[in-house]
Order: C-alpha cells, then structure tokens, then sequence
C-alpha cells in the first residue's frame, strides 16, 4: 500500500513537471496551453514539488501573482491535511 501511494506521488510530481515544461514550451509557440487550474489541480493531487521545480526550472509561472499565491494556498491545504492525518492517525 505504502509503496503504490509512493508510486503515485511519484507520477503526479512528474506529471506537474512536464506538464509546467509542456506549458512553458506552448507559451513561446504561440500554441495550446494547459489551463491554470489544471496546473494546481495536479499539484494539489501531490505534484507540489513537481510544480515548484517545473517553475523554477523552466522559469514558468513565477511573475503571475494569482497563480503563485494559489499554488501557495495549494501547499497550505496539504500542510494542513498532512497535519490532521497525523493527528488522527498518530495522536488520537
């Protein structure tokens, strides 16, 4: 169990990364782009590190204030999850 969640965390950071390299890419051509709220809905979905990675190296992203205050929110969600399922889980 433990190793199929840590595979599909794995797909999605990947997932995040390309799709922010593939957006990126699209953006220079002039071509079709991956929506904003597909971008963070994969990373809420656990592409976080992707996300950031993605934008940091394709430079993607990082000036459109919304988006980044809503990839932000984004962690503050999953920090929170995290949190509460620890608790639970852990603590009860």
């Amino acid at each position: 169990m433990l190793l199929q969640i840590l595979l599909a965390l794995l797909a999605m950071n990947i997932l995040a990364f390309a799709m922010f390299g593939w957006d990126k890419r699209q953006a220079r051509l002039g071509g079709w782009r991956v929506r904003e709220s597909t971008l963070l809905l994969v990373a809420l979905l656990g592409g976080t590190p992707g996300a950031f990675a993605g934008r940091a190296l394709f430079r993607h992203k990082t000036r459109k204030q919304p988006f980044v205050a809503a990839l932000y929110v984004v962690v503050g969600m999953q920090v929170l999850g995290l949190a509460f399922a620890y608790w639970h889980f852990f603590l009860r």
